[in-house]
């Protein structure tokens, strides 16, 4: 039986019973299908971020029961990302000192363990993907699809009905003053988009079933990835084979209409990829009528009113001053704290274009802006110092090199959205969901390259 096995993954293909449907599988295997295929329900209930919290515990209870019984296999270079967390927990001890240049205690210990939560339940998640064998990675990419369908949706919603929103049922649970705080409603309240002032006046960009319209544009780039793998992996259905493409031909128009220059660039960069992953197969007349297809699909954008908006948006910088005034303050940080940072972001005083700019009662978020917020890299670099950024980027750098020469389908999407890491890390902050994605296809690159080669963390009965 190795040898049609083995020719089925060369296909993309895999072994009959490994399907969207886990139903033959244990019930702890089929968590990450619940959080993900069920996030837009979690979204909706208020848990949204959080949601990745509530599933790590029985995740990890998985993972105990596990280790217990048999031992855990760890991802090779795993070591890396171990120290990245000692570093992170250890930076904590930073929170409390004042920052040069910055606003005197506006770090605080919320957002500092927050974020450190949110690393040890990504590594939860990293490891129960890679130790879950009742979860195959072709479930992984149909979970991400129907993820995938539901923020094409979203973004529909948040051009049809861009002041739709709601208050979720968490809501009603906690206090009121953590409810009303600005921060907690943005991940806590439903509402279909974000609004801002990108041209001299008020301008809806989705956002649903996400946070924040950078978090929505990051995970449509690396959704439609997955899409595009359940394209190939679940081919033999109608559904599927016809419903996928359509999927992602809607995606152009709330895409455009979310004004993310960042996405639109990296959609064009998977596109490379693609391009690029044919070409080495020697799929050069696939590649030829890709393109025509690209082409053609540029063309009538150019004679469709959407061109005005791009060009519109790239003659309107919007937060170009302030980004760049946050990133050159977040190198400052981390030259000034560069082996573990400061613990957590911080605010500068006044604006990009003064320090004498601050709050007023008619303009509350004039000035203070915060240092780090604009990407994962300054992120990284305020809280963890150069040393925690480089043992961040170290470990997913090696996953990258390591797994360079995937063949299958999965694999070569998992090898993307871990390269994408490197692109967006400059624009948008990466934590949670972008990341839980990311460290997902970690895991997938793991065991579709060594499904019996890895580190193990001794355990079973003795």
């Amino acid at each position: 039986m190795a040898a049609p096995v083995s020719r089925a993954r060369e296909r993309g293909a895999e072994p009959a019973g490994a399907s969207l449907s886990v139903g033959g599988t244990a019930p702890a295997d089929r968590l990450l299908v619940w959080l993900l295929a069920g996030y837009p329900l979690w979204w909706a209930l208020g848990l949204g971020r959080f949601a990745y919290w509530l599933f790590a515990v029985p995740m990890a209870a998985e993972l105990v029961r596990r280790h217990r019984a048999e031992g855990l296999r760890v991802p090779p270079g795993f070591w890396l990302w171990a120290l990245f967390l000692v570093w992170a927990v250890v930076g904590l001890a930073a929170v409390p000192l004042e920052a040069p240049g910055t606003v005197p205690d506006s770090g605080g210990w919320g957002g500092a363990l927050v974020r450190v939560a949110d690393y040890l339940v990504l590594t939860v998640l990293l490891l129960y993907v890679g130790n879950a064998r009742g979860l195959s990675p072709r479930a992984v990419a149909g979970a991400l699809s129907l993820l995938c369908l539901a923020t094409v949706a979203g973004g529909y919603l948040g051009m049809l009905a861009p002041h739709f929103e709601f208050r979720a049922p968490l809501e009603y649970l906690l206090p009121e003053p953590l409810v009303s705080d600005s921060y907690v409603q943005d991940l806590i309240h439903p509402a279909s988009a974000q609004v801002m002032d990108i041209f001299g006046d008020d301008y809806a960009r989705p956002k649903a079933p996400w946070e924040y319209t950078n978090v929505w544009g990051y995970m449509l780039s690396l959704l439609l990835v997955w899409l595009v793998v359940a394209w190939r992996t679940h081919g033999s259905s109608p559904l599927v084979r016809w419903g996928a493409p359509a999927v992602a031909a809607l995606s152009v128009l709330p895409a455009v209409y979310s004004l993310n220059r960042a996405l639109w660039a990296g959609l064009v960069l998977s596109l490379l990829y693609g391009g690029a992953v044919l070409l080495r197969s020697g799929r050069i007349a696939l590649v030829a009528a890709c393109s025509a297809v690209a082409l053609l699909a540029l063309l009538v954008l150019a004679l469709s009113p959407l061109a005005g908006m791009v060009a519109d948006r790239f003659s309107s910088p919007h937060s170009d001053g302030g980004r760049s005034a946050s990133n050159s303050a977040a190198v400052a940080a981390a030259d000034l704290s560069p082996v573990v940072g400061w613990g957590t972001t911080r605010e500068a005083p006044g604006s990009a274009d003064s320090i004498a700019v601050g709050p007023t009662a008619e303009c509350p978020a004039c000035g203070r802006h915060v240092i780090g917020n604009a990407g994962q890299l300054w992120t990284l670099l305020v809280a963890h110092g150069w040393g925690g950024t480089a043992l961040f980027l170290a470990f997913f750098a090696s996953v990258a090199w390591r797994y360079r020469r995937v063949s299958s389908p999965v694999g070569l999407g998992a090898l993307l959205c871990v390269l994408l890491l490197f692109w967006y890390m400059f624009f948008y902050v990466a934590l949670m969901s972008p990341l839980a994605v990311t460290v997902v296809a970690v895991a997938v690159l793991w065991r579709e390259g060594e499904p019996s080669r890895a580190d193990h963390i001794p355990g079973g009965r003795r």
